[in-house]
């Protein structure tokens, strides 16, 4: 098409033409007709912005997509000899079915870990407050695993700020367990959390209509009274559940364990009364124990970290829903923490 075809369609100037052929024109059809004009030009520069909206964002998703590839690939250090070294693992905020502290997460790493040939030692690198029972269990299994596959590598656990019921029940599965004098450790016991809006219901005049299928289905309900029966019935699977937990530590720590009364009474303690009372072995920080326990100061980490895609969607909020949903599940399933 023609420049001057072109511009024959265009709305603009067959209004100017109008415009200059009919002086007669009143001011109020003027009017109109600079407002169509207006809208018309408008319409136009947003569908180009759109546009060029789509193509960026097709273009972000693409950079994203290969950052991620890149990421991967690089993080676990490909197939290069990374001559005799430490190898560690971090397991960072609570254990649940997502997070560095997932099952999901942890086992690839520590199988890499142990199948690296030049890996003299696994360290665990401990921060969390505990959390998932089965999350925590099925670590443990593999770490047990791994170890009689790889007896000659021992894996080691060092703790930071905190390491307690579900972050502990990790660590008993050990060989050693270093702290700092000042770290929080402990914590063997199991919890199950929730309120009660029976009573607030009833001075508001709120009336909870259940229906279920099956006596027992509203087990726990916040809106329903509790009922003797449910609440033994939820005691006693807490109770199975911390008999699974003090097994664990058993098995793990040994006769190193000096049992008392209180040990795994769900109490806490300093990294100093840990090593006391034979939670923890002694002291030390990832360094420490590379350089003076596995003799191997060369530290590769081994941890599964996010993607970029995963870091910029958390920036800008998109997991505050999943979140949501995960914490108000979270007060009636058993938690170790």
């Amino acid at each position: 098409m023609s420049e001057q075809a072109s511009h024959d369609h265009d709305p603009s100037s067959q209004a100017d033409k109008r415009l200059a052929a009919d002086p007669n024109i009143g001011n109020w059809e003027r009017a109109t007709l600079e407002k169509l004009v207006f809208a018309t030009v408008q319409e136009r520069r947003a569908a180009r912005r759109w546009s060029i909206f789509f193509k960026l964002s097709f273009l972000l998703v693409a950079i994203l997509a290969l950052a991620t590839y890149y990421d991967a690939s690089i993080g676990f250090g490909g197939d290069e000899n990374l001559g005799r070294h430490t190898a560690l693992i971090e397991i960072k905020g609570e254990i649940e079915a997502a997070g560095s502290g997932a099952a999901d997460t942890v086992i690839p790493s520590l199988n890499k870990a142990f199948s690296d040939a030049g890996s003299a030692a696994v360290v665990l690198r401990i921060d969390s407050p505990g959390g998932s029972p089965v999350q925590a269990g099925i670590i443990v299994d593999e770490i047990r695993r791994l170890k009689r596959g790889y007896p000659e590598k021992p894996l080691y656990v060092v703790v930071d700020e905190i390491c307690a019921s579900g972050g502990y029940y990790i660590a008993s599965a050990a060989d050693r367990i270093y702290v700092n004098k000042a770290s929080i450790v402990g914590s063997v016991g199991v919890l199950m959390d929730s309120f009660g809006f029976v009573g607030t219901m009833d001075k508001l005049g709120v009336e909870r209509r259940l229906l279920t299928a099956g006596e027992n289905k509203g087990f726990l309900d916040p809106f329903s009274p509790q009922s003797e029966k449910h609440k033994a019935h939820a005691q006693a699977m807490l109770n199975e559940i911390h008999q699974q937990f003090i097994s664990v530590v058993r098995a793990g720590r040994g006769k190193r364990l000096k049992e008392t009364p209180e040990t795994f009474s769900g109490l806490y303690w300093t990294g100093e009364r840990a090593v006391a009372m034979g939670l923890a072995d002694g002291y030390g920080t990832v360094d420490t124990v590379a350089r003076d326990i596995v003799k191997a100061e060369d530290i590769v980490d081994y941890t599964a970290h996010e993607g970029l895609p995963e870091r910029v969607l958390k920036k800008f909020g998109a997991a505050v829903g999943n979140g949501a949903v995960r914490a108000a599940y979270k007060g009636v399933v058993p938690q170790l923490r």
